[in-house]
């Protein structure tokens, strides 16, 4: 068969240039995505013209209709032409590329729009009169005069008109729609002072209002947490933790939810720098890394976290899109997420989040059985209990059900439930944050009363986080013990992979593993962890320089060495069905409540969960 040769021709291809129109359509395909790329540019052009309301509405999932309108400082009728034209901005004036203080500056995004779709431009800027001008397939009509107040109206309609070909790849109109949504959201989030309206005209009329965020007050860290609360929901900041933390100019601030808030896919991480969303694999490795020690496999925190540094130490000049960023030093940001995170989260003790309690009273609760009668019940003290107790008790197991102390407490003869008496009232267990152990059930759960509810405790969930923590604390305070391999091991590399592991070789060296050059392109692991056994030399150096590579960190070995320290103290905590005296589950309360992490066992999964007295009262009809 004769070989295929259709790129060889008898005529040598002409180069041309491109007339104005293919250009901005071939421009538009790098901005423009889809309807959600629309509004995403259309309202970074009013957060950066200083508006403070900004509405958007949209029919059909945006395909006939994105128009976004603003209260900023609008454009003089003169201006109108030129902001249609490519490259022209007025966010820099392209001295300097690295300082970049505001969302836009290529200056693409206007004609892109224009190039496959029919936009329209109404501006008005203060003390000058309104004009509007239309776009459509690259063809620019006459500056109009029209009414308006000081700001803009940006209206595209028929997206992709001119290139029907890319309507083939859009979705329906719920998605798109949910696109947009999600959009206008992430950037409502980075802007907490502006208000944000989003609304559905498909159809005609004044549509559906799907989104509303009204402008924050406050300080700076107020207004977005309060901003998260009205997107995110006010579960998320119930279960978060503030975050805050600083390094050498760089300084990260946000929320980071709780480790048994996690979610089942990465859907609520909101990631931004100098206030711009971002999608960078940088920033969400480092987030996956500062809760790999709290999460199993398949779950991901939710978090939203805000960088803040120097616009000269990051390039937002990656892709014309604008989602991905490049920071000068990596390595540093990243150890900044880690830490600051990993410190927030310790800051949480013995936290759990209440959706834990939550689902517990979900499965708890019972079927109604009509209209029965809801009445209330005032609440007698701990003194009254015990008075009450001593009054209906006139002799020993007179009047007493099987298995009932005169007491009016179980029997520690009875195996699945032992019922512990109070201590004194003078103790103060009980106003601590876990309570005071009142019983043990089926050998594995500690039932414990606190002021105004109700703990259930998982004893070898609890005392296995406890025990993690101790052991991690040992390991850091005395070191990780090597151990010397009889005959070293040589890895052979690319040069450059051997210098790139060499580079981290005293980093290494303090996890215990020891490695040396041994000529070109070759490196010797004379050392391997103690706790690692016959630890895989070759393969620990690779998957090292795959994370290296990817992440410009690793965390494989210190990763490595907490797994086997998890898996010594589950093997080293109280065992399901041990029976556990008094004092031994007060400890254990006492330590949980010092000791972080204590929410969660190494799994991931809730080491206690607290029912309020109210809720209790509430499954069983009380007001």
């Amino acid at each position: 068969m004769p070989a295929t040769t259709h790129k060889i021709t008898d005529h040598p291809p002409v180069i041309r240039q491109l007339d104005e129109a293919a250009i901005n359509r071939i421009a538009a395909g790098e901005v423009v995505e889809r309807p959600a790329s629309v509004v995403k540019e259309l309202v970074e052009n009013a957060i950066d013209a200083g508006a403070t309301r900004i509405d958007i509405a949209y029919a059909d999932g945006g395909k006939t209709l994105i128009r976004v309108t603003d209260n900023g400082c609008g454009m003089r009728p003169d201006d109108l032409p030129l902001a249609l034209s490519r490259h022209a901005t007025s966010k820099i004036d392209g001295a300097d590329l690295l300082d970049i203080r505001t969302f836009g500056f290529r200056g693409e995004a206007l004609p892109s729009l224009g190039a496959v779709g029919r936009l329209t431009l109404t501006s008005r800027a203060g003390g000058a009169e309104g004009a509007t001008i239309t776009l459509s397939g690259s063809r620019t009509e006459p500056v109009r005069p029209a009414a308006l107040n000081t700001g803009t109206v940006a209206e595209l309609r028929d997206l992709f008109h001119a290139t029907p070909a890319r309507l083939k790849f859009m979705r329906t109109d719920r998605a798109e729609a949910q696109a947009i949504t999600d959009t206008v959201k992430r950037l409502a989030m980075a802007e907490p002072f502006i208000a944000f309206s989003l609304c559905d005209v498909s159809g005609g009329g004044a549509g559906r209002e799907t989104f509303r965020a009204d402008a924050e007050t406050g300080d700076l860290f107020a207004a977005t947490g309060g901003r998260l609360r009205r997107v995110l929901g006010a579960d998320f900041i119930e279960n978060a933790v503030r975050v805050e933390a600083e390094r050498d100019g760089i300084s990260l601030t946000g929320h980071a939810a709780l480790p048994t808030y996690s979610r089942g896919s990465a859907v609520q991480q909101f990631l931004f720098v100098n206030g711009r969303p971002v999608r960078d694999k940088l920033l969400v490795g480092a987030l996956r890394a500062a809760y790999a020690d709290f999460l199993s496999r398949g779950r991901h925190p939710a978090a939203a976290l805000f960088i803040t540094c120097d616009p000269r130490r990051v390039d937002a000049n990656v892709h014309p899109a604008k989602t991905e960023v490049r920071f000068r030093d990596p390595g540093m940001v990243r150890g900044l997420i880690v830490s600051g995170l990993r410190h927030a989260l310790a800051g949480a003790g013995h936290r759990a989040s209440t959706t834990v309690a939550d689902g517990m009273l979900g499965a708890m609760r019972p079927e109604p059985v009509g209209g029965a009668q809801v009445y209330r019940m005032n609440r007698p003290g701990a003194q009254s209990v015990r008075d009450s107790y001593a009054a209906q008790a006139p002799g020993v197991g007179a009047g007493m059900p099987p298995g009932i102390a005169p007491d009016g407490f179980a029997e520690a003869s009875v195996p699945s439930a032992r019922i512990e008496p109070p201590p004194p009232a003078e103790d103060g267990a009980d106003a601590l944050p876990l309570g005071a152990a009142r019983a043990q059930v089926h050998e594995n759960y500690i039932i414990a009363q606190t002021i105004d509810g109700v703990v259930i405790v998982d004893q070898h969930a609890a005392h296995e986080r406890l025990v993690y923590e101790r052991l991690k604390r040992q390991m850091a305070e005395n070191g990780v013990r090597a151990q010397a391999l009889l005959v070293p091991e040589i890895v052979d590399l690319p040069e450059g992979e051997a210098e790139r592991i060499l580079a981290r070789a005293e980093d290494l060296a303090c996890l215990g593993l020891v490695v040396e050059p041994f000529g070109p392109g070759a490196v010797a692991v004379r050392e391997t962890p103690a706790l690692l056994g016959q630890a895989d030399a070759a393969g620990l150096v690779r998957d090292i320089l795959d994370e290296l590579a990817g992440a410009g960190e690793s965390g494989t070995l210190q990763s490595r060495l907490d797994a086997i320290l998890s898996r010594m103290a589950c093997h080293g905590s109280v065992r399901a069905g041990r029976r556990m005296q008094a004092e031994e589950m007060n400890a254990l309360l006492r330590e949980m409540e010092a000791t972080p992490h204590s929410g969660q066992c190494n799994h991931g999964r809730p080491t206690h969960v607290e029912l309020k007295l109210k809720d209790i009262e509430r499954l069983f009809g009380r007001a």
